[in-house]
């Protein structure tokens, strides 16, 4: 177990599990834990044996959001550029599996945090809350590209301009999420889900990710392109070899991720 001061990080085996720890105050972002979480996402980033990140948090609340006693900021666009965003950029391009595992609200911020990751576990009694137009602001972080994605325009837009939360089971009928459990189960759950994503092809992972971040981007005809760019590299890998040598041999594979 390693820790900064807002944040603490645990290796278990290929999975590095990442800690909000400012239960104090909700979990909320001031300076500290901005800095602390992308120092931590970056540290896991270079380990070359660590194949998922789970993201979570001490505490009955995700994420509250932005810390407003740390008071406003005259230059808004300046932090949300250099302090938040490296954190959302990070996430989406790191080359392993980033699991977000959160009980109790997902606030403001918090919820970018749910939508930047790969995969969501979301307990049973948990919730989004977009409340930037409480305060007379909008969301950020990637949160109006992310939800008007998944959510349209009308369904997008009104959840924002009122302020409005979604529940565990409208996430996951949304596709916001890819499973809800017990709260009492969330943290068990996610190390099982885990351990078994550690079982998968990394390189197929990490392909399969950008991939599809690219397929957001790109017309039809660019992404079979890119696919086929990204095909031919996942052919020539030692996992690619693995595997059709296990399914051949009717066994599983053991794969290195190379």
């Amino acid at each position: 177990m390693t820790a900064h001061k807002t944040v603490m990080l645990e290796y278990k085996n290929q999975i590095a599990v990442v800690t909000l720890n400012r239960p104090e105050a909700r979990n909320s972002f001031n300076a500290a834990l901005r800095k602390d979480l992308l120092d931590t996402l970056l540290a896991v980033e270079v380990r070359t044996d660590v194949r998922v990140v789970i993201l979570t948090a001490n505490g009955k609340t995700f994420c509250a959001g932005a810390d407003l006693k740390e008071g406003t900021k005259t230059n808004i666009e300046a932090l949300v550029m250099r302090e938040y965003a490296p954190i959302f950029t990070t996430i989406q391009r790191m080359q392993k599996i980033v699991l977000v595992a959160f009980g109790g609200a997902a606030a403001g911020i918090g919820c970018a945090l749910v939508t930047a990751a790969d995969l969501a576990l979301m307990a049973e009694t948990a919730y989004l809350q977009l409340a930037f137009s409480k305060i007379g602001l909008i969301p950020d972080g990637g949160l109006t590209w992310e939800l008007v994605r998944v959510l349209g325009y009308k369904r997008a837009y009104r959840l924002m301009i009122e302020a409005g939360s979604l529940t565990a089971s409208q996430c996951l009928e949304f596709g916001l999420i890819n499973e809800v459990v017990a709260d009492e189960q969330l943290q068990e759950r996610a190390l099982q889900w885990a351990e078994s994503l550690c079982e998968l092809s990394p390189v197929a992972n990490r392909l399969t990710k950008r991939t599809l971040h690219q397929a957001q981007q790109l017309s039809l005809s660019q992404t079979i392109a890119f696919e086929a760019m990204i095909q031919e590299q996942a052919l020539n890998s030692a996992d690619c070899a693995e595997g059709i040598e296990a399914f051949l041999h009717k066994r599983a594979p053991r794969f290195s991720g190379k």
